[in-house]
This record gives structure tokens, C-alpha cells and sequence, in this order.
């Protein structure tokens, strides 16, 4: 192959590398959102520890480091991103030279009664073997961008398996430690009804004597075991509630759901709750992968549009070839024996009946489409971030009421135990102080578990790292 063969061809390798793309060039969307958060919120930056760490409690940093080596949905999402990855490398080969190499042996005998006439030419042998090495390359030169629009649809995809992958632990562990948080505040819950349980048992001990020395009647009896008989028959709901929760855990946590019942045999500790620094609401938007997922998906999409268009334009493929041919077994590699091609191939579709135009007003759907389900997202997430905001803010509330009215029971019933040691109050009003201070207790372990759900939840509507 001579040199001036050589430089048409680096000619056309240079009009490849300065050639256009088509299709538009993507721009992460702008959305209205708002002029801030609706209530009062801290804008401080929140830590960059994982949230649930916050609470100090080694029996839930273990459950969550558990969950997120051997959950089943998470190791799925990793194996996505690998999936994605390995698409994203592929593509990418598109703008590489595609090169490969063969050798071959070929044995043949030629009919005495085909085209050749053999019988009447006698210097040409019936059987003979050619002996074959060929090294093939071929480059797509891309000349409009469809290899590169590709590419950048996969880079997308991979960013946006990523951004999946990521979902799925924030939520992963948002179940988890609600779970836990919940048992830990339901084990509380059911110590105080036992409690309920054993003051109204007792009640009904003290109504039997009475009855039996006739100072009440019957009826009394009655009252006192239907009220002791309706707490108990809460008891058995709760611990079905318990032993579903700690189920749960041992699922989330990628093992047997029998695994966590031991959870069971103590009630552990419970997290003090506090306020939650939220940051601006772009930032929470930022945070989401949700949003990112949304966002990429979108970037994906607008790239496709480009492959789609780029088929309107002509291609130009480049293929060359060389090795060595021979029949000879000694001079196989030899100078001589040399062969070599070049074809650069300029192809374009001229007629096709509509069907590029087709996938390229599809493809435009499809970006329209991830444009309004990116908006959807966006007006989402922040529904979502208000919502918990909301919720968390005025679960904390309820529990301060719920806790100062514990205070004042508590109070109460210092009174009542003070009055009934000096003979001023009976049984009967004793008994009602301290189930009225159970009461309260109760209403104040369920407004604190239901403000740490609360929590909760308002971690994972901001985002907040994992």
C-alpha cells in the first residue's frame, strides 16, 4: 500500500474526528421551586454522619451494617449498577477501531468436470491447499454522532442505576430503624398495660372481699373484672405487634425472619429525639436520589434522540485488511505471499418509508415524557420533604403536652399516695390516681414513638445521608 493511499485515508480518519452531532445537547431542567420552606425550619447544613447514628445505640449501627451487606433488594440494585456499568464500557468500544485476526488451512479438491476443465489442463493440480493469515480492522468514523449520543445515553443510565442503588439503601434503612424504634417504643407500651393490667387484678381482688363482706354488691365485682378483662385483651394485639416488628427486622436484615426475635428478650434503650437541621429545599432536592434517578433518566433520553436523528445522515465505515496467501507451505510469509485491502464504505439511507422519522418523533416522546416525570419527582420530593417537616414538628408537640401532662399525674399521685397514707383518701380513689398516671404514661411512650416514625421519616424526606 503506498504512502499517498495512506494519507486519503488519515483524511478521512480526521473528517470522522471533526464531525458534527446531531440532536440536542443536554441541560438539567429548571423547576419552580418555591421561595423556601412553607413552616419554620433550620436552613443549618445537616452533619454528614449517616442520620441513624445520631440515635447511639450499638444494637441498631449493627442491625443497619447487617442489612446493608446481605439484604437481597440492595445486592439486586448493586448488581444493576455493575449491569449499567458494563453497557456504559460497550458503548464506549463504539468509537474504537474494531480489529481481528484469522488463519486458516484449506484443504480442497476441485471437480475434472466443473468449470475448470482439469482434464485438459494439466499444470493445474486437482487438490491443493491454501494457506491463509488475514488481520481485519474496521472504524465507524461517527461522522454525525450516533456512537457518541450512545455513549452518552449509557453514561446516563449508569448514573442513574447509581442514583437507584441508592434509593434503595436510604429506604432500606429507613424501614429498618423505624422497625426498631417502633419495637423499642411498643416494649414500653406493653410493660405500662401490664402494669394497667396488674393495678385493675388487683382491683378485683379488693371488690371480691368487699363483696364477700357485703360492703358492695355484686355489680361492683362485675365492673371491676369486665374493666381489668378489657385491658388484658390488649395485651395479646401488642405482642403479635412485637413479634411482627422483630420479624421484620430479621428480613430486613437479610436473614430468616426468626433471627430477629431475640430483640424480644429486652426492651434496649430508647433514642432522645431532637430537632433536625433541614437545610434549603434545594439542597433536600440535590440530596434525593429519587430526583438524581428522575434527572438522569432525562439526560438519558435527550441523548437518544441524537442516535435516533443521526440515522438521517450518511455513514462512513473504513475497513482494511492484510496478510498472507499461499499454497506453498515455504513461502507462506513471504513478501510475495502478502495481500492487502482498503475499502472506506459511505453508506445513507435515502428512502425508508418514514421509519426513521418514526423513531425520531418516538424518541422525542419519550424525552417529553421524562421531562414531566422529572417535574413530578421534583413536586414529589418536595411534598414529601413539607409533609414530614410538618409531621415531625408537630409530633414533637403532642409529645411535650403528652409529657407535661405525665408530670402532673405524676404530681397527682404523689398527692394521692401522700393522702391515702394519712387515711384521708381509700383504695378505690388510690387506685384511680395510679391508673390515671399509667394512662398518662401510655399517651406519652405512644406520642414518642410515634414522633421518632415521625423522624424517621422527615431523615429520609431530606435525604440526608446513609
Amino acid at each position: 500500500m503506498n504512502l499517498k493511499r495512506w494519507h486519503w485515508v488519515g483524511g478521512l480518519a480526521l473528517t470522522g474526528l471533526t464531525a458534527c452531532t446531531v440532536g440536542p445537547d443536554y441541560h438539567a431542567p429548571h423547576t419552580d421551586i418555591g421561595q423556601g420552606w412553607s413552616q419554620p425550619a433550620s436552613t443549618a447544613v445537616p452533619a454528614a454522619q449517616s442520620w441513624w447514628q445520631s440515635l447511639h445505640d450499638a444494637e441498631l449501627n449493627r442491625l443497619v451494617g447487617l442489612a446493608l451487606q446481605h439484604n437481597p433488594d440492595l445486592q439486586a440494585s448493586r448488581a444493576r449498577i455493575v449491569q449499567a456499568r458494563a453497557a456504559r464500557d460497550a458503548a464506549m468500544g463504539l468509537l474504537l477501531p474494531q480489529a481481528g485476526i484469522a488463519a486458516s488451512v484449506n484443504a480442497l479438491r476441485q471437480s475434472e468436470n466443473g468449470p475448470l476443465p482439469l482434464r485438459q489442463i494439466p499444470f493445474i493440480p486437482r487438490d491443493e491447499t491454501i494457506r491463509d493469515v488475514e488481520f481485519d480492522a474496521s472504524w465507524d468514523t461517527d461522522l454525525f454522532g450516533a456512537n457518541r449520543r450512545t455513549i452518552e445515553a449509557a453514561r446516563a443510565q449508569h448514573q442513574a442505576a447509581i442514583a437507584s442503588a441508592q434509593d434503595v439503601r436510604m429506604s432500606l434503612v429507613a424501614e429498618l430503624v423505624r422497625n426498631y424504634l417502633m419495637l423499642r417504643g411498643e416494649q414500653r407500651e406493653w410493660q405500662a398495660r401490664q402494669q394497667v393490667v396488674s393495678l385493675l387484678q388487683d382491683n378485683v381482688d379488693t371488690v371480691k372481699r368487699r363483696v364477700t363482706a357485703r360492703d358492695v354488691p355484686q355489680s361492683a365485682l362485675d365492673q371491676a373484672v369486665m374493666q381489668c378483662d378489657a385491658a388484658a385483651a390488649q395485651l395479646p394485639a401488642m405482642r403479635a405487634s412485637l413479634r411482627a416488628l422483630a420479624l421484620s427486622i430479621g428480613i430486613l436484615t437479610g436473614r430468616p425472619p426468626e433471627s430477629g426475635l431475640y430483640l424480644l428478650d429486652s426492651p434496649g434503650v430508647f433514642p432522645r429525639l431532637a430537632g433536625i437541621p433541614v437545610g434549603e429545599r434545594a439542597d433536600v432536592l440535590r440530596r434525593r436520589p429519587d430526583v438524581r434517578v428522575a434527572e438522569r433518566q432525562l439526560a438519558a433520553a435527550t441523548a437518544e434522540i441524537g442516535v435516533a436523528k443521526a440515522q438521517w445522515f450518511p455513514q462512513l465505515v473504513i475497513s482494511a485488511g492484510a496478510g498472507f496467501q499461499s499454497i506453498e507451505p515455504g513461502n507462506w510469509l513471504t513478501m510475495p505471499s502478502q495481500t492487502g485491502t482498503i475499502m472506506p464504505l459511505v453508506s445513507w439511507q435515502i428512502f425508508d418509508g418514514g421509519r426513521i422519522e418514526a423513531q425520531v418523533h418516538a424518541a422525542q416522546a419519550r424525552e417529553r415524557s421524562a421531562a414531566q416525570a422529572y417535574v413530578s419527582v421534583v413536586l414529589a420530593a418536595l411534598d414529601d420533604a413539607e409533609r414530614a417537616l410538618s409531621d415531625y414538628r408537630h409530633a414533637l408537640d403532642t409529645l411535650q403536652r403528652e409529657q407535661d401532662a405525665l408530670d402532673a399525674a405524676q404530681r397527682a399521685d404523689a398527692h394521692a399516695q401522700a393522702a391515702f397514707a394519712a387515711g384521708e383518701i381509700d383504695r378505690q380513689d388510690r387506685l384511680t390516681s395510679q391508673l390515671a398516671l399509667t394512662d398518662a404514661r401510655i399517651a406519652m411512650l405512644v406520642a414518642r414513638t410515634q414522633a421518632a416514625s415521625s423522624w424517621v421519616a422527615l431523615n429520609k424526606a431530606l435525604g440526608l445521608p446513609v
